[in-house]
């Protein structure tokens, strides 16, 4: 890597890229102004008493993913009721998915 590159992004969990992935691309896409996102996640931090110097955990991308939530929620994209019951369609296919197998939602 020559020293004008930037280092890729590390995540913990593959989760925490998808969600990242995601957020870039709808920005990407004119869903929202990054300025915005990055208002609306420093309130949901500051609501959850983190900083931004989080190292990129758990507490970190779910405060993303909320952030991300309420913003599609906003724009009608996606309801709270509509993510709440796709969330609990994975958990449950998750948990009833044998390890090491992909995961697949039941129709």
């Amino acid at each position: 890597m020559s020293s004008a590159e930037a280092p890729e992004p590390v995540f913990s969990e593959p989760w925490h890229a998808q969600v990242f992935a995601l957020t870039v691309h709808l920005n990407e896409t004119g869903r929202f102004q990054w300025r915005e996102w990055a208002e609306r996640f420093g309130a949901t931090l500051k609501r959850h008493g983190l900083n931004r110097d989080l190292d990129g955990g758990d507490d970190y991308f779910h405060a993303w993913l909320e952030t991300l939530e309420r913003i599609l929620d906003e724009a009608d994209d996606a309801a709270a009721e509509e993510v709440s019951v796709m969330r609990n369609a994975w958990e449950r296919a998750y948990l009833d998915t044998p390890h090491g197998h992909p995961v697949r939602l039941h129709g």
